[in-house]
This record gives structure tokens, C-alpha cells and sequence, in this order.
């Protein structure tokens, strides 16, 4: 104990002599006092602890009740709703392997009758049994009600609305918001032209285009050097949830071993979209410089070769181009078929007859033909109409082809076939420049990287 304590205690009489006896006064009668007996004390003090107590909580206890009876989780939702109330709550479901509609809206929070009724509400606009796996619902809760989207595809949304207070579902198909951006993509190719436009930033599509813009110039199996570069200005579109549709090539430059080519895109009066060089030119030509993409020559136009299966010297009257199986081949000009079938050693065979009559093309040792090709279908030019393959007489994976003049094989790589498209109508240059006069200049423009739409 301590001193503190010990002296406040030491200040006290002690309980046998807590009787006091009053001093006598003359005259006065002064009533004697009898003070309770000291075993009665400790009950005393007990009673004045338990009345205080009482007191205490009578004052305080209301509160105390009321904070006790309002659990956490109440009071947080409570929070929570008003937050809800400002800003609307949002959800999305994508669809999985083995999900209907009605699976999926469940788990977008509704009960499966109103689920249901959603479905049968959409019908009138779409029929929610025809949903795709990956494509995405969205549910938004606010204060106006309940609106359900559905992706159909990369342009279309079927929106569906329902009223706070209200049962009954509206529905309609809208657009779904498309976000573009353009580009400016520039590169020096070291090693395969898809790695070096990869790490210039662009993607396999817009690459592609690249090549076809310049398939007539350019052959991009056997033409490409180390060092060749490329400046490309395009637009990219992304829909709403930033996946990303399709780009647009507007302007292009492609320095191929010291010789530069240029293309422009320009929508005529017509409404078609093609491309032409920056002084009107068309840049499509009569044939394409290749019929298949990014394969190598694995074998030249010669007079003499040895057959690597049948072991002598015979001419090889075409090139090779090796690619993996599958490739797609692609008629090298408009024509009409001559041939389709199975052609002793050069295997699953294709002969082009072409505008002109005087030239035609063979494509051998295809893997398959694709589908709706066979004798006398019209084809034109850069259509698919079969796929590399090793039927006949082949020791691996290639396309054997030739391109005959007035029925004679020439070698494809010196043929000089120019005859390029019709230029822009001299009644269109003003328009054409007006068009395309910007798009040039951001092809100049190195400052140009990137810009929103």
C-alpha cells in the first residue's frame, strides 16, 4: 500500500471509539444521539455502492442500449446504399462453356423468374439463346432502375431497361461505342518483317494490310533485305471493353533495297476505298508479285535440275515457294479455272486461265483446295484457292508455281507485268489531294506518334 494511502487511512478513528460523548451545557438539553451500531457499517457502505451503480447506469444506460442493438453489418449497409445512390453499381458476367442466358443473369444477381422474364422481354429485339461464350452481359443498378446489356458481337449490344418501381422491361439493339486511335509506325527490318513491325508497335493485321498495299510491287518473299524500312500512319478501332476490331492503313512508305514505294488511301466519289500512289496512280497491278505470303524460294526457274524424288536431270519450268502446310495460296491475277484436280506428280493442281488469255497460272502440290473451287469458277485476283501442301511428288510442304505465256512456262521473277489500275478520274484530283494531301503529311510528320478520336 502506499504512503499516500497509508496516511489517509491512519486520519480515521478507529471504530471502537467512534462513540463521542457530547460536553455537558448548562441550561440546554441536548438530546442524546444514538448512532447505529458499527456491525451495521459495512451493509451501510454496500447499500451507497449499490444505489450508486444504479444511478450511474439510469443516466447512461439508454445510450449504452441503443449503441448495442444497431449491429456492425446494419449500419454498413446502411452506408453503403447511400453510396450506391450517388454513383450506380455495376457488374459483368461473361458467357462460359455450358451457360443459357438464364444461368448467367443469376449470376448477374436475379432471381431465375425474373431471369426468365428478361429473356422473354428480349425476344422482341433478340433472342438470348443465341449468346456466344465469351461475349459479356453488364448489369447497372441505379436510381432510375436496372439496365442488362448484352455484347451480340463487336458492333451491336442489345440493351434491355427497366424502371426503379416498375416490373416491366424495355428492350432494344444500339450500337456499342467504338474508341479509334491513329498511329504513326516506323521500323528498320532486321530479320522477318513481322518482328520488326511488331516492335515498331504494330499488330499481325495491320502488317498484313502493309503487304497487300505493296503485293504488287514488292515481293515479299524473295525481295526483303536487311535494312529495307517502312513508315506507316493508321487508325486503330477498339469497341468498349478495349478489345481491339480491325485498323485502316492511310498512308504508307516502304524503302525496299534503296527504291522507295509510297501508297495513299482515298475514298472516291463512289464510295470506294482503295489505294494509289501520291500523284493518282492506281497501286494494284494486273498480278500480284507472289501468290503465296511470307515463305522463301526454295527453288528457282531452271533448265536443268535434279528431281530430288526421281533422282535425274529434267527442267524445272516454276518456283518453290516453301511455307508451312496450310498456307494459303492466292490466284495471282482474275481468271477463270481451267483445271482442279488430281494432276499425276504434281499432286492437287490448279490452272488459271487469266483475263488477258494469253496467261495463265499452275499451283501444285496443294494440301486441299478451298471451298467453291472447281472447274470454271471465276476467281479474282488475291482470292484464296487452296493451301500449301506435299501431294504428288514432294519432299516436304511447297507450292509449285508457273506462269505461263500462250501456254509456255517463263520464269515468274523476270516476267515484267506491269499494267497498273486505272488512276484517280482527272475530274477527282482536286478532291484526291484535298483527301489525301493531310495523310501524306503525317507520313512526313516525325513528330506524329499518337492521338484519340
Amino acid at each position: 500500500m502506499s504512503n499516500a494511502f497509508k496516511h489517509d487511512f491512519s486520519d480515521q478513528v478507529p471504530a471502537h471509539k467512534s462513540r463521542t460523548r457530547l460536553p455537558k451545557t448548562k441550561g440546554l438539553k441536548i438530546p442524546h444521539l444514538h448512532l447505529p451500531s458499527p456491525r451495521w457499517y459495512p451493509l451501510f457502505g454496500a447499500l451507497a455502492g449499490f444505489i450508486f451503480i444504479l444511478l450511474f447506469i439510469g443516466g447512461a444506460g439508454q445510450d449504452a442500449r441503443a449503441r448495442m442493438s444497431i449491429e456492425h453489418t446494419e449500419w454498413l449497409t446502411a452506408d453503403v446504399s447511400t453510396v450506391n445512390n450517388q454513383s450506380p453499381q455495376e457488374r459483368l458476367v461473361r458467357v462460359q462453356s455450358g451457360d443459357n442466358a438464364v444461368s448467367v443473369l443469376t449470376r448477374l444477381g436475379f432471381t431465375r423468374t425474373d431471369a426468365h422474364y428478361i429473356v422473354n422481354a428480349a425476344k422482341s429485339s433478340y433472342k438470348l439463346k443465341n449468346i456466344n461464350i465469351g461475349n459479356a452481359f453488364k448489369r447497372i443498378d441505379s436510381n432510375s432502375g436496372t439496365d442488362v446489356f448484352y455484347n451480340i458481337d463487336a458492333k451491336k449490344q442489345l440493351y434491355l431497361h427497366q424502371n426503379s418501381g416498375e416490373s416491366n422491361w424495355q428492350s432494344k439493339i444500339q450500337k456499342r461505342q467504338i474508341l479509334t486511335r491513329h498511329r504513326l509506325a516506323t521500323g528498320a527490318i532486321h530479320g522477318s518483317l513481322f518482328a520488326s513491325a511488331e516492335k515498331a508497335g504494330m499488330d499481325q493485321r495491320t502488317t498484313m494490310n502493309l503487304v497487300e498495299i505493296f503485293a504488287w510491287d514488292i515481293d515479299f518473299a524473295r525481295d526483303i533485305r536487311s535494312g529495307d524500312s517502312f513508315r506507316v500512319v493508321y487508325e486503330e478501332r477498339f469497341d468498349d471493353e478495349g478489345n481491339m476490331l480491325e485498323s485502316s492503313i492511310f498512308a504508307a512508305e516502304f524503302v525496299n533495297q534503296g527504291k522507295k514505294f509510297e501508297s495513299v488511301r482515298y475514298l472516291n466519289a463512289k464510295g470506294k476505298v482503295d489505294y494509289y500512289t501520291p500523284d493518282g496512280k492506281g497501286m494494284q497491278k494486273t498480278y500480284l508479285k507472289a501468290p503465296v505470303k511470307f515463305s522463301r524460294i526454295s527453288s528457282r526457274f531452271r533448265t536443268k535440275r535434279k528431281h530430288p524424288i526421281l533422282g535425274y536431270t529434267r527442267a524445272h519450268r516454276g518456283v518453290d515457294y516453301a511455307a508451312p502446310s496450310g498456307t494459303p495460296i492466292h490466284a495471282l491475277g482474275n481468271g477463270r479455272i481451267k483445271f482442279k484436280g488430281w494432276k499425276s506428280g504434281y499432286g492437287r493442281f490448279i490452272l488459271i486461265q487469266h483475263n488477258t488469255r494469253e496467261h495463265s497460272t499452275a499451283y501444285a502440290h496443294m494440301r486441299s483446295f478451298a471451298r467453291g473451287i472447281k472447274k470454271g469458277t471465276y476467281v479474282k485476283q488475291g482470292q484464296v484457292i487452296g493451301y500449301v501442301g506435299m501431294s504428288g511428288l514432294a519432299t516436304g510442304p511447297h507450292l509449285h508455281f508457273e506462269f505461263r505465256s500462250r501456254g509456255r512456262a517463263v520464269n515468274p521473277l523476270t516476267v515484267k507485268l506491269k499494267h497498273p489500275s486505272a488512276p484517280v478520274p482527272k475530274s477527282e484530283m482536286a478532291h484526291f489531294r484535298q483527301q489525301t494531301a493531310p495523310l501524306m503529311g503525317m507520313l512526313k510528320d516525325a513528330t506524329h506518334d499518337q492521338s484519340w478520336g
